[in-house]
């Protein structure tokens, strides 16, 4: 099957569905992503953080798929920001995954209480020109942290990777985003078991009507949505079906009703907030 791409405000283009290693054993990593892999998954999400870049590296190697046909992303942690911390933490990172260059990377917080996103953005459109990574973003940025990177640089995010459910929509920063021309990530996509999403009774009616899982209807939803989506599952069944997204499609009604969940529920760390 087909995931669909999504053109980025530089001109490159991203595949809509991938898959998360967010919390997956760094011991399992290569393990697991061969799984996605071999399922038909080509956009993999990491972040230095997870501890987990070795191992989707190993995955990649091992398979032998020509590296223009894979999107790979991994996130500057909080600890490197700054100039020369940066660029660092990029070559580090592509050691580890034994890449030449990423296809996107991203700033995982803002620390508005560092102060020192703004330095790191502009850190890393250099990287961008050197060829390290062909884009660039952000993730967990509210408005007030995109105003001012995009204020003090030359550069829009091309996207920006937020928690994002049917109970926590965010359709604010999903609409200021647009007006940007920058795309949204969903993390968290499923809730991350932190709610009973699949209980949720506009879920469990989509997914009886088209014959389907709720996940697999939640999953839908944000395609529908226009977000870029990548759930995370170490089951190689679960990868399958959470890949198995396109031979449906929701009615308008059904994507109302499933909007209607939204009720600002936040399940992880506020931006504003986070200092780890």
């Amino acid at each position: 099957m087909t995931v669909p791409q999504i053109e980025l405000n530089d001109g490159n283009s991203i595949p809509q569905l991938g898959f998360g290693v967010f919390k997956v054993d760094p011991e399992e990593t290569e393990r697991i992503v061969t799984d996605a892999l071999e399922v038909g998954y080509r956009h993999l999400d990491t972040a230095m953080i997870y501890g987990n870049e070795v191992g989707v590296g190993n995955a990649i190697k091992a398979l032998g798929i020509p590296r223009n046909e894979l999107f790979i992303t991994t996130k500057l942690w909080n600890s490197d920001q700054g100039t020369d911390s940066a660029r660092d933490a990029m070559d580090l990172s592509l050691e580890k995954l034994g890449l030449e260059y990423v296809d996107l990377y991203l700033i995982h917080w803002p620390r508005p209480d560092l102060d020192l996103y703004l330095e790191t953005w502009l850190a890393m459109e250099k990287l961008k020109a050197e060829g390290k990574t062909r884009s660039i973003g952000v993730s967990n940025f509210h408005r007030p942290h995109l105003d001012k990177i995009i204020a003090g640089s030359s550069t829009v995010p091309a996207v920006d990777q937020i928690e994002l459910h049917p109970a926590f929509a965010q359709r604010d920063l999903r609409s200021y985003g647009a007006e940007l021309g920058m795309h949204i990530e969903a993390w968290g996509p499923l809730g991350q078991g932190k709610y009973d999403l699949f209980s949720e009774a506009a879920l469990q009616s989509a997914a009886e009507t088209h014959g389907v899982s709720p996940a697999q209807v939640a999953i839908r939803w944000h395609l529908q949505s226009g977000i870029i989506v990548f759930p995370k599952s170490n089951s190689r069944e679960r990868m399958a079906e959470n890949f198995d997204v396109f031979g449906f499609e929701l009615s308008a009604d059904e994507m109302a009703s499933i909007d209607a969940i939204d009720r600002g529920q936040r399940v992880g760390t506020n931006p504003d907030e986070a200092t780890f």
